[in-house]
């Protein structure tokens, strides 16, 4: 059985139809668990609807990327867990557990944006 060619694939319609545009959540967790809480986020819109900015809100969109999950979005990356240097075990640093996670979005579909 051969594969389905990109250009017939439902997804892959969708994916180039013009009025779908992707919407990307990162979210910075206190340990790898996906049902950890969120430490940091940022958000970025590519319907247009909504900007977003470091600092501008108290809490974040979602308690765990479980959470953002439930609602509809997609996990794409994960963290690339790696141990700390030795030595290094106690310095702080970079957010080491960042989950990129994205939905795609109709611009013509009236409060879509998160």
């Amino acid at each position: 059985m051969g594969a389905v060619a990109p250009a017939r694939h439902p997804l892959a319609r969708r994916c180039y139809d013009q009025r779908v545009r992707q919407q990307l959540l990162v979210l910075c967790l206190a340990n790898p668990d996906l049902d950890s809480r969120v430490m940091a986020w940022s958000s970025y819109d590519g319907t247009g609807k909504t900007y977003a900015m470091a600092g501008d809100r108290d809490e974040p969109p979602y308690g765990s990327v479980l959470a953002a999950m439930k609602d509809g979005w997609r996990v794409i990356q994960f963290p690339a867990l790696q141990p700390p240097a030795p030595g290094l075990e106690h310095r702080t640093g970079f957010l080491r557990f960042e989950y990129v996670l994205e939905r795609m979005v109709d611009v013509a579909a009236a409060g879509s944006a998160t």
